[in-house]
């Protein structure tokens, strides 16, 4: 805690003597080991507390210069100790500016009036007329954006979110702004109404208005060259550089946004990445991206989700405004210049080919290859949970986390297979059944949804959601008795036992937390009742659903074996369960060599067009082995391989195990 005293006489003449102005010398205090010399050709006026300068700051090429002020014009700011302020080109006023902090080089630095610094601004995601408004915050989660965008329905429950976000904003509301400890301003324009956090680096920025960029030790963020944002907030470890344009946006933790990236009323949330194109009214949840000039996103919600370049949407066949939206689920992909016409929905880890223009909903027929051909629109169910790439991506993710803060917002749940898409695929497998009975089984296609499925697809996916309902389970089978002892049969009922009275029902995906319906309308419910008295305690509950995933999925689980296998684990006898396991390992390892057979396509020779530009056939492929590497030694490969390797050495052991209780 600084201490604070009046400038002496002595000082006060030092000062002028250094070219410093100010027209009330008696409203500067200072530090008590204040030194005059740190001070030069400075103009003050307002309040103003100055600090000890004395720290000895290095920059870039091993430039040392001391922390003190000089050439600039300072406003009713507090400084504390070892800033280095130099060359404010019109003024800083109503600040408070942490210690280390190094400003060189701006325009203006100012807050004017009473600020929220971004908090509280309207974000008009999904819907472009309104009536899904996120109100953003300093520390908004995916999962409370999903509840304001998604839950209309629950007025109540909004207003009560609303009352919280208004009662945290007014908390942050001030007349002056923050610079926060070890922060760098270097290079900029014009600064207004924006707070800027600890070590976050800001350099070469054109306008920032009304915005928060919030940042830590830990998790520095960075806003870089040619920036103008307004109405905003960057939270912790994000990155806006390269002259992105950013309007009434949240950007969330480990997100970049740059390369004339263009982003209005839009919400981006863990690890997002936005490059060259633009958003207008995205919901992007976790891990969206988008890296091409071409590519739009516009009122959609998406998540895990990776846009091929020219990927396009649109909500122009309205006579009542741009009220039309859509909604692509976690893990999809579209590829090069395809396009979807709002309303759509497009079912989990999808990929999306060509232009679609007849509103498809396959959101119950998950891991689909969505297909343009001749006007109409194929789907071929179940196909990408065969796809080496779908692979890649689940277990990428987890690697690819960029957030370093201790205090993470986002709840994500990474699983490629979890009670979510699980239950779209028994949802698919009895919709596929539905449609081969109501238009018999020797029809050459089957239409859903406004998309054409053809019979051999039809009779492919119910095969391939069957393979992924056994895999899931069995893999929980096995997770659940991986480390338990049991001596007899009992013993072993009771250890798959339900240790949760939740889960057994409907599950949602809210932005990246994957959890049962029952727990968020149970969360609903606190909320409208007043349970839930701030923001901190509502993230606390997001939490809680997150850890106990494990124990909510076993419960759904047990539901499962029993309606779609009829084996309860309560009265299951010892050969139930090693048929269940043989069934098990023969579905991995199916689906394994699908998955192999997949990557094998990238080794084969029409992927070698192209190579040994100058050589025969051998250089060609030694140019391609050189590049690509040996099909055998890919990483993507030999993970298949070993995971053939491990869950049949699970099984078997598990089998052994089982055995002994006969």
């Amino acid at each position: 805690m600084n201490s604070y005293r009046s400038l002496t006489e002595q000082e006060i003449t030092a000062l002028e003597q250094r070219n410093c102005l100010c027209s009330d010398w008696s409203k500067i205090q200072v530090d008590t080991n204040f030194d005059a010399a740190s001070v030069r050709n400075v103009s003050f006026s307002g309040a103003i507390k100055l600090g000890a300068f004395r720290r000895i700051f290095t920059f870039p090429g091993g430039v040392e210069k001391r922390a003190g002020l000089s050439n600039a014009t300072i406003h009713n700011c507090t400084i504390d100790s070892d800033v280095y302020i130099n060359q404010v080109k019109n003024h800083i006023a109503n600040y408070h500016i942490h210690s280390n902090v190094v400003i060189e080089n701006v325009d203006t630095i100012i807050t004017e009036e009473s600020s929220c610094f971004g908090n509280g601004v309207q974000v008009s995601a999904l819907n472009e007329a309104g009536g899904r408004e996120i109100t953003i915050y300093n520390e908004l989660s995916a999962h409370t954006a999903y509840i304001l965008a998604m839950y209309r329905h629950e007025p109540e429950v909004i207003e009560r979110i609303q009352n919280l976000i208004g009662n945290y904003k007014q908390s942050i509301c001030s007349p002056i702004g923050t610079i926060y400890e070890g922060a760098q301003l270097i290079n900029c324009r014009t600064i207004i109404n924006t707070n800027v956090g600890a070590y976050a680096l800001v350099e070469g920025v054109y306008r920032l208005s009304n915005g928060s960029i919030n940042s830590t030790m830990e998790a520095p963020s960075y806003f870089g060259p040619g920036v103008i944002a307004e109405n905003f907030i960057a939270a912790s470890g994000s990155k806006v550089s390269d002259s992105a344009l950013i309007s009434k946006c949240f950007i969330g933790q480990g997100c970049e946004l740059g390369k004339h990236y263009s982003a209005e009323n839009s919400v981006f949330f863990a690890n997002c990445q936005g490059f060259h194109g633009e958003a207008c009214s995205v919901f992007a949840g976790p891990y969206t991206v988008t890296h091409h000039k071409s590519t739009l996103l516009i009122a959609g919600y998406f998540s895990f989700m990776n846009a091929g370049s020219g990927s396009n949407q649109s909500n122009h066949m309205y006579k009542l405004g741009p009220i039309h939206q859509g909604v692509v689920e976690r893990g999809s992909k579209t590829t090069s210049d395809s396009y979807l016409l709002w309303p759509a929905h497009i079912g989990a880890f999808s990929l999306v080919m060509g232009r679609h223009y007849r509103n498809p909903d396959t959101s119950q027929l998950p891991f689909s290859y969505l297909i343009e051909n001749k006007d109409e629109s194929i789907l071929a169910p179940g196909v990408n949970l065969r796809s080496v790439g779908t692979i890649r991506d689940a277990r990428k993710w987890p690697k690819r986390d960029r957030r370093t803060d201790k205090k993470l917002l986002d709840f994500i749940n990474f699983n490629l297979l979890s009670p979510f898409t699980i239950q779209k695929m028994i949802n698919g497998k009895k919709v596929l059944k539905a449609l081969r009975v109501s238009s018999g089984p020797t029809s050459d296609y089957y239409m859903y949804n406004s998309v054409k499925i053809t019979n051999s697809s039809l009779k492919r996916g119910i095969q391939l959601y069957n393979t992924g309902i056994v895999k899931f389970l069995g893999n929980a089978l096995i997770k659940r008795l991986e480390d338990v002892i049991f001596g007899s049969l009992s013993e072993l009922r009771k250890s798959l036992s339900k240790t949760s009275d939740y889960g057994d029902g409907e599950w949602i995906d809210m932005a990246g937390l994957l959890v049962p319906q029952e727990r968020v309308m149970t969360l609903l419910d606190d909320l409208q009742k007043g349970n839930i008295n701030d923001l901190d305690e509502l993230n606390e509950r997001y939490a809680m659903l997150h850890d106990n995933y494990f124990d909510y999925a076993w419960t759904w689980c047990l539901r499962v074996f029993r309606e779609e296998f009829d084996i309860d684990f309560q009265s299951v006898e010892i050969d139930q369960i090693l048929s269940f396991v043989d069934e098990w390992k023969r579905c991995v390892i199916d689906l394994d060599n699908m998955v192999y057979a997949d990557a094998h396509k990238e080794f084969t020779l029409n992927t070698q067009t192209g190579f040994g530009i100058d050589g025969s056939e051998e250089t060609r492929i030694m140019d391609f082995e050189q590049v690509r590497g040996e099909f055998e030694k890919h990483p993507s490969v030999q993970d298949i391989s070993n995971h053939i390797r491990e869950k049949s050495r699970l099984a078997e052991e598990l089998k052994e195990r089982l055995i002994l209780l006969k």
